[in-house]
């Protein structure tokens, strides 16, 4: 599904290369649930926002289902991101100005799902993480945990065949946490691919399969 090949992500500073990532070769196959582990500062949310389109790499190439993507425009690469991914955000990025239904709702919109079965999908999905009380309220009105909650259902609400997610369960008590890493077990066993960035060794044990990352490359040491 996912197939990288030397993939280098650099920032010029006073005209040398200042590497993010470095020479990351990685084969994700689909139906896989791998966990992305490493220090902070290490590449983790860089090389994830690169699988998710939502960032070049400086070098390298990068295919998703047999298809190039280092080669595609940006508008390309954005309708293969709404239709085939879901991504958590570890600071959620919910739209400010939409309630939580209509911040639900917005990839179904891009999807060109017609309305009524939108209503239908969005209601189940509120129903499922049990905020149907707060579907008309704005994201400043919501607890961390509860925008979390509301960023996680966005993400699934298109079925995406690949889920990614930074530090999913960051802003989550415990309870919330372990129900969140079901849900997404349950899911990959329904065939979802996932791939998590963590700092927590018991929910990156969720996962088939650990990456570590030193200094922006693949640690084989570990």
């Amino acid at each position: 599904m996912i197939d990288l090949k030397r993939i280098s992500k650099w920032v010029n500073v006073g005209g040398k290369p200042n590497f993010i990532l470095k020479d990351i070769n990685l084969d994700i196959k689909e139906g896989e649930f791998v966990s992305i582990m490493g220090p902070s500062g290490s590449g983790k949310s860089s090389l994830l926002n690169i699988i998710g389109m939502l960032d070049d790499s400086s070098e390298g190439e990068y295919f998703f289902l047999g298809q190039g993507v280092h080669g595609l425009k940006e508008k390309q690469r954005s309708q293969l991101y709404k239709q085939y991914i879901g991504f958590v955000f570890q600071a959620y990025h919910l739209i400010d100005e939409l309630t939580v239904y209509e911040n639900i709702e917005t990839p179904l919109i891009y999807q060109n799902i017609k309305g009524s079965e939108r209503q239908a999908m969005v209601a189940d999905i509120l129903d499922r993480f049990q905020i149907v009380g707060k579907k008309d309220l704005f994201p400043t009105q919501l607890s961390g945990g509860q925008q979390q909650l509301v960023g996680i259902a966005r993400a699934l609400i298109g079925k995406p065949k690949l889920l990614l997610a930074d530090e999913p369960t960051g802003n989550l008590n415990s309870r919330q946490g372990e129900e969140i890493m079901d849900l997404f077990k349950q899911l990959n066993n329904e065939g979802v691919t996932i791939i998590q960035v963590t700092h927590s060794e018991k929910n990156a044990a969720y996962g088939s399969r650990i990456i570590n990352l030193l200094d922006g490359r693949i640690d084989n040491f570990n």
